[in-house]
């Protein structure tokens, strides 16, 4: 498995062993700060538009919005969706030929509120109260810097290879505490989406924007999620892009407005 980035297989080894054992690594100050805000730019328009459509009915709970993200332009910019750190990590945990299938965001606004505790995934043998190797995986960057004050994402770290009534007994008894994860712009956060976690309020008057890139097995194939891939970013993606982008719609640049939202991880 060969890198180009910062890390060397022994660090890239370490951080998959993190979200093996604990749900989630961070890289610290990974992603250039220029390229986001060149993003936090771009997204303010697209949350505004959405807010306006969506007031009435939140996606996520109160002032708290999931916004898709169209995969053009900045949002496109290889260095940021496609950084060989994060790549090789994920492969590390969801296997060499896994394919992406999430661009989104998460922003709570002054007036959200505490989401349930909820998972981004059921397990996938449920039924047998079960849990698996990995099989997804969300890669996590704020356009902002994160504080205890604009809505940090609280992890119970562990609680993916738990049932989750088990993992909520476990958060009850304090044994898995809630913890909130303050995080600086340029952080990257990738985790298991089978932690038991939740949104916290923005006390704040500014947006606090958090990016999601999924990535999963090959075999897996959620409907809620899509990536539309415009022609003309198709064209320009290496084989090994595409590769990662091989079950998404490649549609007519004119076609790639974004569909209606269906994400609605937190009913789990």
């Amino acid at each position: 498995m060969t890198t180009t980035g910062r890390y060397d297989a022994d660090a890239l080894d370490r951080f998959a062993e993190d979200v093996r054992r604990e749900s989630f690594c961070v890289l610290r100050g990974h992603l250039d700060r220029e390229l986001l805000a060149a993003w936090a730019d771009a997204f303010a328009p697209l949350l505004d538009a959405n807010v306006k459509t969506a007031a009435d009915d939140p996606n996520r709970g109160p002032q708290r919005f999931y916004v898709t993200l169209p995969f053009t332009g900045v949002f496109a910019d290889p260095r940021v969706v496609f950084d060989p750190d994060v790549l090789a990590i994920c492969a590390r945990l969801v296997g060499d030929d896994m394919v992406m299938c999430q661009l989104a965001t998460d922003t709570p606004l002054r007036g959200s509120d505490y989401q349930d505790v909820h998972r981004d995934s059921p397990g996938l043998f449920a039924e047998w109260d079960v849990q698996t190797p990995p099989y997804q995986l969300a890669v996590n960057f704020p356009l902002v810097d994160v504080t205890e004050e604009n809505g940090p994402t609280e992890i119970a770290r562990g609680t993916h290879m738990l049932a989750k009534d088990d993992g909520m007994a476990r958060i009850a008894r304090g044994e898995a505490p809630l913890e909130p994860q303050t995080l600086q712009f340029g952080d990257v956060v990738i985790r298991d989406v089978r932690h038991l976690h939740r949104g916290t309020p923005n006390r704040t008057g500014v947006p606090r924007p958090m990016v999601v890139i999924g990535f999963s097995r090959k075999w897996l194939r959620r409907p809620e999620v899509s990536v539309r891939v415009p022609q003309s970013t198709w064209d320009a993606l290496s084989e090994a892009q595409r590769r990662l982008l091989r079950f998404e719609t490649v549609v007519p640049d004119s076609e790639a407005a974004v569909a209606e939202e269906r994400y609605r991880a937190f009913a789990y």
